[in-house]
């Protein structure tokens, strides 16, 4: 998504308050919908790729979910299943949507939807987005999240999911 299209700013509610351009919800630290996407193979690794030096934040640093911000008008569940074909080329793969997350720090304020895929295909990365990644077990995504600089609103997604996780299997 270029600086200039359009998103949506939403409240605390995810209520669409108003619309600008992707640049201005950066410049302005505006809250914003995005989605992430935890793509896992059928051995249960999940895929972990670096961010190009481009990106308009959090550049080269390692994420652990694609996805990205919505267009204005978009639904998550389109935005994820859009993202998830650009940045990684996985089209047909039905997606698990996990539920909501909301990320705040100093420059960026989310409301965002998590959902998790299983696809043990070939992967076609974007160029422009990401520079590379790799599948891996979920104790070395923990592990390298403590070493590395890895996107904190996508380790959120991660430990949210992983919270449900636990919680699903509770009795």
């Amino acid at each position: 998504m270029a600086a200039g299209e359009l998103v949506d700013v939403v409240d605390a509610d995810d209520q669409v308050v108003g619309t600008v351009t992707r640049g201005e919800m950066r410049v302005q630290h505006l809250r914003h919908r995005a989605t992430y996407v935890l793509l896992f193979n059928s051995r249960g690794q999940l895929f972990v790729h670096q961010r190009t030096a481009g990106k308009d934040i959090y550049p080269s640093y390692y994420d652990c979910a694609f996805g990205g911000v919505l267009a204005a008008g978009e639904a998550y569940d389109t935005g994820a299943r859009r993202e998830l074909a650009e940045e990684a080329g996985v089209a047909e793969a039905p997606l698990r949507r996990i539920g909501p997350l909301r990320f705040d720090d100093d420059d960026n304020h989310v409301n965002g939807m998590i959902y998790s895929c299983t696809y043990d295909g070939p992967l076609r990365l974007q160029a422009e987005e990401i520079a590379g990644g790799e599948w891996l077990d979920l104790i070395e995504v923990i592990e390298r999240a403590q070493r590395e600089p890895f996107c904190p609103d996508g380790v959120q997604a991660l430990l949210t999911y992983l919270q449900r996780l636990a919680d699903a299997r509770e009795p």
